[in-house]
């Protein structure tokens, strides 16, 4: 995907210059994009292009495989995750998740929200992280 991203940081205001555009730009990371400012997702199309630790982390995924060490993690933990994550689908892709590395993890699951909470609906998720940490 980033080097299909990477292709459209020349062409990135343009293209989120319109709703279809915005639609297009926002297809796998959030459900509405009407709201979303064009700027931030030209914005964040650079920053995807950008990342130099896409291909390593993929490289240590294909070697090592994705385990997840919860042991390991001492803080407390909340997961947010949208219903219409087109990404990770859920319920199915949460599942490992869920039920065999964060079982104890709070877990918050939004109703016709994509991938980016953040970009769906930016004031309920920062409220949803900040009311979480402030614990």
């Amino acid at each position: 995907m980033q080097k299909l991203v990477k292709r459209l940081v020349p062409h990135a205001d343009a293209l989120v210059r319109t709703p279809e555009g915005r639609r297009q730009a926002t297809a796998f990371t959030a459900a509405n994009s009407e709201h979303i400012p064009p700027e931030l997702l030209a914005h964040q199309i650079s920053g995807v292009a950008r990342c130099d630790a896409v291909e390593p982390l993929i490289a240590d995924a294909r070697r090592n495989g994705w385990p997840l060490d919860a042991g390991r993690i001492a803080c407390p933990v909340r997961i947010i995750w949208g219903t219409a994550d087109r990404l990770l689908p859920w319920p199915s892709s949460a599942a490992r998740y869920l039920n065999d590395w964060l079982p104890h993890a709070d877990w918050v699951v939004l109703n016709g929200v994509g991938h980016c909470p953040q970009l769906d609906i930016p004031l309920e998720t920062a409220e949803l992280v900040a009311g979480f940490t402030a614990r």
